[in-house]
């Protein structure tokens, strides 16, 4: 949540074909990253407003609308008057007065396909896309992935995100985290073999206190097989990004970390007794795909149906999809239980991603406007 430094009012945040901005609806004031600035502004120019901001030089005048630290005002190369702009070495956030942000030397624009067609023909394709809405056709694609890799998850039965918010920061948390998940995993698969991690590190419920509780994480890491493996990952790959986009990095661990260690205690809870470990990230997961689905409602994915029909699904789908599938997992499972389903853990994990959810939505609510 940020708040404009001059009235102290919750910013708007605002897609435009140049990027994403926060703005002040009272001063109009906005706010940007050095990234995007890097993108539509000379790099001489950026680097000569970070270096002043870094050099002490400049004395603070207003506070981050992000982190609330201090910003050194620095002048900008400009092609009016006198331009002077606030920038946050912490998290490096650019606050610009009203007006200032359009008499920098901004780098001309390429123009997509669609802005080059006439008027007429742009008002067409759209009363077309309004009425492909009203027909509910929404779920319905002829458009196939156009990238390699994603042909490859298609492949293997994994569903492709194409619409979804952009990002404004690059997600290091979700990309080192998923590094280390493979890196534990591959080891634990090779040194000493899955049923003996699993064995030693999992979850099992008769013996839940086993290393002061340890295992409630440390099962987070293990996987009991290769495709396992790699599900989880792409999952946390394609989730991970948006929701540490949207809490910041500290949250977006926190959530992870509740959501593990709940849905261990629920599949505890659900499995009195049994000493068959477990092992996954599927929990933790779970309930980031949960707040992924609340957050981001217009995100869609990109689905391959009996092997030649392509379909839009949107989020909530996916989360159908999901649920209806564990269920018929869990039903078809061998009564030994020797390929059990944690669908305790997973429906625990996915509750903490309902809380933080319902927890942001509070704060937005409560937050002066």
């Amino acid at each position: 949540m940020y708040f404009c430094p001059s009235c102290d009012i919750r910013l708007t945040k605002t897609r435009r074909s140049t990027g994403i901005f926060w703005t002040c609806e009272s001063c109009g004031g906005r706010s940007s990253t050095i990234a995007l600035l890097r993108r539509r502004l000379p790099r001489d120019t950026v680097d000569g407003l970070w270096q002043a901001a870094k050099s002490g030089d400049h004395a603070p005048v207003r506070s981050c609308p992000a982190c609330n630290h201090p910003m050194p005002e620095v002048p900008a190369p400009h092609r009016g008057g006198p331009l002077r702009v606030d920038l946050c070495t912490v998290c490096q956030f650019v606050w610009f007065d009203p007006g200032e942000y359009r008499e920098m030397p901004l780098l001309p624009q390429e123009l997509s396909y669609q802005e080059l067609l006439p008027m007429e023909t742009r008002e067409k394709l759209a009363l077309v896309e309004i009425e492909k809405i009203k027909k509910g056709n929404d779920w319905e694609s002829d458009v196939p992935p156009d990238t390699w890799w994603k042909w490859v998850a298609v492949g293997f039965g994994l569903p492709v995100e194409e619409e979804t918010d952009y990002l404004d920061q690059t997600p290091w948390a979700t990309c080192s985290l998923v590094l280390l998940v493979i890196a534990v995993s591959v080891v634990a698969f090779f040194h000493n073999g899955l049923e003996s991690a699993a064995r030693q590190f999992g979850l099992v419920p008769a013996e839940i206190g086993r290393y002061g509780g340890l295992t409630f994480l440390t099962y987070f890491f293990l996987h009991g097989g290769l495709a396992h493996l790699l599900t989880n990952m792409y999952c946390l790959l394609v989730y991970g990004d948006n929701v540490e986009d949207r809490l910041g990095k500290g949250h977006f661990i926190l959530l992870l970390l509740c959501a593990s260690v709940v849905g261990g205690f629920c599949h505890a809870l659900g499995n009195p007794g049994s000493t068959i470990p477990c092992v996954g990230a599927n929990a933790g997961i779970s309930g980031m795909a949960t707040f992924y689905v609340l957050a981001f409602p217009r995100a869609r994915f990109t689905c391959l149906v009996f092997f030649h029909k392509w379909m839009r699904v949107p989020a909530y789908g996916m989360a159908i999809l999901w649920v209806v599938s564990q269920i018929l997992v869990a039903l078809i499972a061998p009564a030994d239980g020797s390929k059990q389903v944690a669908l305790w853990a997973h429906l625990g994990g996915g509750s903490m991603g309902f809380l933080a959810w319902t927890l942001m939505r509070i704060y937005r609510s409560g937050s002066p406007t």
